[in-house]
């Protein structure tokens, strides 16, 4: 009996040894530690991007916005350390966001296609397809650049360790199968098709007989916001589209068995993906709340710093090493959300950081040089008068837009030096590239902001016969989102947002009394 109870006291006394060595010791951070790589099974991984359309960054309208080149090339720079080999693949449609190109925008977007181009070297670029939004300035701009490019219907060979891995560009399905199996003959054991086309046409390519590919990747949007979230189809041949602008990246982890063979997809990671999903629900729901206009600070900060938490978790599970292949080759895909809490590289970053800083000179100096005046409004058509003339006559509702966030669109551009950014400034001046507004940067004083106007529509004919019919007393939601669009503002809601500028004597009455928000601040 004595023996029962001592071993039992001892197992007491193990056990509170146990939990106290786990309690974080006084001074030291209970901050979640990430968990400790594990060791990664013979094999390559491949990151792929596509239709980045010419960003660097996102906007920086919102909070937690995905994407920047620097934030990809760190994912790179970071799976190099591993000890696998690497290969970088970009798709293309990547150099530039437009077809065309106005002469004002010229030297602003070659600017930035060889800042892009820069950062893909520093990302150790393996290859790269080229599409239409690569050419925006000629094929002779893009071969400049001095990027390594597979040609439309070609393969390129690439070594990833045991194994070789082919990559194929297509602007049809007939000239993907055809490459793809070249790439076989040429000795490929696992074959990317990069297809120039959206993603229903790639699922049609996949389908195609005697296709050779293992995966195919949509390379072309459909239109500007055709790509707002990573696609995956599952099918004999899977299919993706990657999220445009640069917020994602492609990961595909190859997992080699002892003896050559085809490459099978692993179909599920079970409670892995369960718990990404998951994760995603809670970090897009928070993202919502972060950017709900008037949030307490304090508030903000703790959904902030458990966002964070989550995304961190989010992305050690993403970037975890797949489980070995035992007796086939496989092959996983996940997709990397670019987070804003997630690190650049700093090369790169660097990098953007130059063009940010030379890119308002050369728009500036072409303005000085080159720059023509807004035409005037036609004949009948009301011009552009500025706040300060509205002011004369509605003082109550100045003092609302005085006090929102609208009055100093300006201020935030110039506080990160992007005053003479031409993808910016549409949003934080009235009347920009508007008859009788705003078209030269080196004239934009007077109409800095987001004024009256900018909402209300021309003043002149009100200024000339004040009367609700000459002017537009309401704007609705089709005049917000021109600026509060899915890419500059994700989480604009026109119910929640139309408080925050309304209030006594500006779309209130003055007198009435009525509860409501304040003005944002």
């Amino acid at each position: 009996m004595r023996a029962v109870v001592l071993a039992v006291l001892v197992g007491a006394l193990l056990s509170g040894c146990r939990r106290q060595e786990s309690r974080p010791q006084e001074g030291a951070s209970s901050a979640p530690q990430a968990p400790a790589p594990a060791a990664s099974p013979p094999g390559a991984v491949l990151f792929i991007s596509a239709d980045t359309r010419g960003y660097l960054g996102p906007c920086g309208c919102s909070e937690n916005m995905r994407g920047g080149i620097g934030r990809a090339a760190f994912q790179v720079q970071e799976a190099r350390k591993g000890g696998q080999p690497v290969l970088y693949v970009d798709g293309g449609n990547s150099l530039f966001g437009e077809s065309h190109l106005k002469p004002d925008q010229v030297p602003q977007e070659e600017r930035k296609a060889k800042a892009l181009a820069d950062a893909f070297r520093t990302m150790g670029l393996a290859v790269r397809a080229t599409g239409e939004l690569d050419d925006t300035r000629g094929a002779d701009f893009r071969r400049g650049l001095g990027l390594p490019e597979v040609a439309s219907g070609g393969v390129k060979l690439l070594d990833a360790g045991a194994r070789k891995v082919a990559v194929v560009a297509a602007a049809s399905g007939e000239a993907l199968v055809q490459a793809s199996q070249q790439a076989r003959a040429q000795g490929a054991d696992f074959v990317v098709g990069l297809l120039d086309q959206p993603l229903e046409a790639a699922q049609a390519a996949a389908a195609l007989p005697g296709l050779a590919a293992n995966l195919v990747v949509a390379t072309h949007s459909a239109g500007e916001f055709s790509a707002e979230e990573n696609r995956l189809v599952r099918s004999d041949v899977p299919v993706v589209a990657v999220q445009s602008k640069g917020r994602s990246l492609l990961r595909v982890d190859l997992t080699y068995a002892a003896a050559k063979g085809p490459f099978a997809l692993q179909r599920s990671q079970g409670d892995v993906d369960r718990e990404v999903t998951a994760l995603e629900q809670r970090i897009t729901l928070l993202d919502k709340e972060i950017n709900l206009p008037g949030i307490d600070p304090k508030l903000k900060a703790l959904k902030q710093g458990k966002r964070d938490e989550l995304a961190a978790r989010k992305q050690g599970l993403l970037t975890a090493p797949p489980a070995p292949a035992t007796d086939v080759n496989g092959f996983a895909l996940r997709f990397l959300p670019l987070e804003s809490n997630l690190p650049s590289a700093q090369d790169t970053q660097a990098l953007v950081k130059a063009y940010d800083a030379d890119v308002g000179k050369l728009n500036l100096e072409w303005a000085k040089a080159h720059g023509q005046d807004c035409p005037l409004p036609a004949k009948g058509q009301a011009g552009f008068v500025g706040s300060a003339t509205c002011a004369d006559c509605h003082a109550e509702a100045t003092t609302v837009w005085q006090g929102s966030k609208h009055h100093h669109a300006w201020e935030t551009l110039e506080a990160v030096g992007k005053q003479h950014h031409l993808n910016c400034i549409g949003c934080h001046v009235t009347g920009w590239q508007q008859p009788g507004g705003v078209c030269r940067l080196d004239k934009v004083a007077g109409r800095e902001d987001v004024g009256c106007e900018s909402c209300h529509g021309p003043g002149s004919k009100h200024v000339e016969a004040p009367s609700p019919e000459t002017i537009v007393g309401k704007p609705g939601q089709a005049v917000c989102v021109t600026c509060h669009n899915p890419e500059n503002s994700p989480h604009f809601d026109f119910a929640t947002y139309l408080p925050r500028i309304l209030a006594p004597g500006h779309g209130r009455p003055v007198k009435s009394g009525q509860a409501g928000e304040p003005p944002a601040k």
